[in-house]
């Protein structure tokens, strides 16, 4: 039930974050599509995945054992095996070389905070034709099919 509870409280809270984009003014949204798409496949072909499994030490769990005095001490105990996990030593390096693609693409990393709901429905459906003008009254609204609509409130 808490595992529940736990994942609709962050699909919640993801509706709230603040869109994450490369941005160009005036770039069409298909263009940055094409660009963003183009970046990722030059970033995993220059810095391929490369996972690597590790494993956390194990941990030796003791058993306390305390009498009608209070008086503790330690009897027994036994050993957990450290979890297993992967880790993708690339991702960093990948993440830069997308950057530093984008960048030559004459992108910048932007958060643009989203729409409160009402600007949200007065907005026209899909995702915004051509990237505009950024400012302090600019707000995101998140599309169906991961895309977003910028706009300026005022």
């Amino acid at each position: 039930m808490r595992v529940v509870v736990s994942l609709l409280v962050l699909m919640g809270l993801g509706g709230c974050a603040p869109v994450s984009t490369y941005y160009a003014e005036g770039v069409s949204f298909a263009q940055l599509e094409r660009d963003n798409t183009r970046c990722d496949v030059a970033a995993l072909r220059d810095a391929p995945v490369a996972t690597q499994t590790r494993q956390y030490p194990p941990r030796y769990i003791s058993r306390r054992v305390c009498d009608h005095k209070g008086h503790c001490y330690n009897r027994g105990g036994y050993w957990v095996p450290g979890e297993i996990y992967t880790v993708d030593v690339n991702a960093d390096l990948r993440a830069r070389v997308k950057s530093l693609c984008m960048g030559d693409r004459g992108y910048r990393p932007v958060e643009v905070p989203v729409c409160p709901r009402g600007v949200a429905e007065a907005a026209p459906l899909g995702p915004s034709p051509v990237l505009p003008r950024l400012n302090s009254a600019s707000c995101a609204i998140r599309t169906e099919g991961g895309g977003f609509r910028i706009v300026t409130q005022g």
